[in-house]
This record gives C-alpha cells, sequence and structure tokens, in this order.
C-alpha cells in the first residue's frame, strides 16, 4: 500500500542519516578507539575490590630479589626473604599497580630525579604507581606511570638504578614474578559428576 511504502521511506531516510553521522564521527573527527581505551585504563575504578597480590620479584641482572626495606630499595633478597615478600595493589582496569613491601609497609616509588626510594604507606603520590608490561621474552618491566619511559631497574650488585638511565630492553628493568615458598595462587578445583547408571526415559502420560 501507498502508507507502507511511505513508512519504509521514512525507515530508509532515517538510516541514512545515521549512517551518514557515523561516517562524519570516524572520518572527520577521527576517533582513535587505541587512544580511548589507553585512557580507560588510567581511570581507577571504584566499583570493583581492589586486588591485593603478594609475590616476589626476582632480578634478571642481579640474581636476587627486589626488597623494600623501608626508605632505601635493593635487589638482593634471597627467595623467601621478609623485605622481598611484596604486596601489589591493582585498582584499575589497565595494568596500573602500586607496591608495598609486606614487611615494612613502605611504598616502592620513583622520585622526580628517577631514583627508587621507598615511601610510607600513608602517601598517595603518583609516584608509586607503576605500569605493568609483559615483554616478549615474558619477563615483566615495571615503567613509572608518572615519568613515561623511565623503568625499575637494579645493577648486577642490585643497586637501583636511575630511571632516566633506563630502557625496556635493557636486562636491568627484566622481572620474574615468583611466590614466596609456601605461597600458591588461588584455584578453585574443578568438580564434574560421573553417571554410572543410565537414566530412565520418562514418558508423557498417554503415549507409547
Amino acid at each position: 500500500t501507498v502508507a507502507a511504502v511511505a513508512a519504509v521511506a521514512v525507515v530508509a531516510a532515517a538510516a541514512s542519516v545515521v549512517v551518514a553521522s557515523v561516517v562524519q564521527v570516524f572520518g572527520v573527527d577521527g576517533v582513535n578507539f587505541s587512544v580511548h581505551v589507553e585512557n580507560q585504563t588510567r581511570v581507577r575504578d571504584a566499583m570493583s575490590r581492589r586486588h591485593h597480590r603478594v609475590y616476589q620479584l626476582y632480578s634478571r641482572t642481579s640474581g636476587k630479589h627486589v626488597q623494600v626495606l623501608g626508605r632505601r630499595i635493593s635487589a638482593r633478597g634471597e627467595d623467601g626473604d621478609k623485605y622481598a615478600q611484596l604486596v601489589v595493589e591493582a585498582d584499575t582496569f589497565g595494568s596500573q599497580v602500586r607496591i608495598r613491601g609486606k614487611e615494612t609497609n613502605f611504598y616502592l616509588c620513583m622520585n622526580r630525579r628517577g631514583k627508587l626510594v621507598g615511601k610510607k604507606a600513608s602517601n598517595k603520590s603518583e609516584d608509586c604507581v607503576f605500569v605493568e608490561k609483559v615483554l616478549e621474552n615474558h619477563y615483566t618491566a615495571l615503567m613509572s606511570a608518572r615519568y613515561a619511559g623511565w623503568y625499575v631497574g637494579f645493577t648486577k650488585r642490585g643497586r637501583p638504578r636511575r630511571g632516566p638511565h633506563t630502557l625496556p630492553n635493557q636486562q636491568d628493568v627484566h622481572f620474574m614474578k615468583r611466590f614466596p615458598p609456601g605461597e600458591y595462587p588461588e584455584t578453585t578445583p574443578f568438580r564434574f559428576t560421573t553417571v554410572n547408571k543410565r537414566s530412565k526415559r520418562v514418558r508423557a502420560p498417554g503415549t507409547r
């Protein structure tokens, strides 16, 4: 009918307007969704419960573990050393973390000169926020969220390197996560049901 044809024409016109607006957004405004996602990962997640994990950071160069000794930071800890047990806090949708010494309650931080220092737990400075990056060689690197391009790194003697002197491809900034002795990741056991007998088929009344 004429009314039906008119209705179809109206719908088609509306659809063309929507398509045109979408094209305008992508073509003219140049929306970059990768940038949008990156920005969203920096936003604090106030809805979900903050995640706390406890593990050690094994330094590839020193062959020891990162220690938070109050205000002093080193990478000379043995496996299981109480100062090498780190509490990693994550409260974003991305990979931003804050690392706190379980024994001293001091945070691992990087100041504006690129020096690694420990700060009290009451300190909420952005200097204590790092971005976890999993590298192609499966090691983990920690880049300062405040000073992009500066990484947590140590020498062969376990001494901290300054952020401006680090690069992601240097072994000095490569770490491996290890659980402290006796601690294991939380896992949920898989449960399944074994059927021993075939269930009898129940027929509806009145059927053969």
